[in-house]
This record gives structure tokens, sequence and C-alpha cells, in this order.
């Protein structure tokens, strides 16, 4: 585990697509984007924001985040997650 706060975790994903692939995981059960509720506006403002305090602390000038919603679109895990990766996509 890379990073933990009460509201998430961060770990390197064992997939790599990129040199830096990291998930941001909320602890908070929610299974896609599609479930999100109005109450769960903070957590998805805290993925973004332990996204950019990783990407600091990594040294990263540039980054793309991603979340899969839906299995059509490579959403492999029913808990939602952040995909936080840089460089060249393998």
């Amino acid at each position: 585990m890379l990073y933990e706060n009460g509201e998430v975790i961060v770990i390197k994903d064992v997939n790599p697509k990129a040199p830096v692939h990291l998930l941001i995981i909320p602890k908070k059960h929610i299974p896609s984007v599609n479930d999100l509720k109005e109450e769960d506006n903070k957590l998805v403002g805290s993925l973004i924001l332990t996204a950019k305090r990783m990407a600091k602390e990594k040294g990263l000038k540039g980054y793309k985040l991603l979340i899969n919603v839906g299995k059509e679109e490579g959403q492999i895990i029913d808990h939602i997650h952040l995909h936080l990766l840089s460089g060249k996509l393998l």
C-alpha cells in the first residue's frame, strides 16, 4: 500500500498499463459510478485530490485520471476506483 487515510487507499496496479499506474480506491463500497449518490460527492473529490497528492509525491508533471464504468468499458472489479496513469501507455 502506498497511501491510506480514512476514506481511501492507494496501491500499484498489478497489471500496469503505463510506467506509473496507481489505483485510488475508496474504503466505502460503491460498485460503479452509476451507483454514486449525492452524499458521495465528498468521497469523489477525495479520490481526485488523493490522485493529485500521489502525482505530486511521484514528481509527475502530467498524468491521466480514468474511471472505467461497466464491463463493456473495462471495469473488471465491482468497486469504484480511480486509475492514475503517467508515461506512455504499454
